[in-house]
């Protein structure tokens, strides 16, 4: 789980691969990252924003999320 409404399943294994499908409510934005990645640099462009620093190589998965803001609670 994470959070409240958002959840990682297990789809299917098979020998080296793992696929996980992810349940969220509509409401709750989910992108693979390259797309969510060329979001943010749409929204920069359209906002005047410099693009910011990459990512050193093997950035962790914990530290992805960092400088995000919590979705507005309802």
């Amino acid at each position: 789980m994470i959070g409240d409404d958002v959840r990682i399943v297990v789809v299917a294994v098979d020998r080296d691969t793992v696929k996980l499908g992810i349940e969220a409510p509509r409401t709750i934005p989910v992108h693979r990252s390259e797309v969510y990645e060329e979001i943010q640099r749409t929204n920069r462009a359209a906002a005047g924003e410099p693009p910011p620093a990459k990512p050193a190589e093997g950035a962790k998965v914990a530290d992805l999320g960092k400088g995000r803001k919590p979705p507005a609670k309802h």
